[in-house]
């Protein structure tokens, strides 16, 4: 069966850096353009980044454009999210998606705070 598996969340200062990570199994992952969304309490679930199957388009939320690089290892069977400059805003938890669908990983906490 579909499973994504999130991994990388944590505590981080503002201005630090985190990378998320999403290991995906159970389908071709090589075929399927990636995504990853993130909720913060009381707000609605959103889309951060997207990336096409082969790496060669992303595109990214207005609010983490030049601060959030999307990117993947089709041979790894995994997608990433590096997270540099964050802010408290970003605090939520991001969860990684294949696109078009309704699989979703169970998300990992950020929590960006002093």
């Amino acid at each position: 069966q579909v499973q994504l598996v999130e991994s990388g969340g944590g505590l981080v200062q503002p201005g630090g850096s985190l990378r998320l990570s999403c290991a995906a199994s159970g389908f071709t992952f090589s075929i399927y353009p990636m995504s990853w969304y993130r909720q913060a309490p009381g707000k609605e679930r959103e889309l951060v980044a997207y990336i096409s199957v082969a790496g060669g388009r992303t595109n990214y939320a207005d609010s983490v454009k030049g601060r959030f690089t999307i990117s993947r290892d089709n041979a790894k069977n995994t997608v990433y999210l590096q997270m540099n400059s964050l802010k408290p805003d970003d605090t939520a938890v991001y969860y990684c998606k294949r696109h078009g669908s309704d699989y979703w990983g169970q998300g990992t906490q950020v929590t960006v705070s002093s």
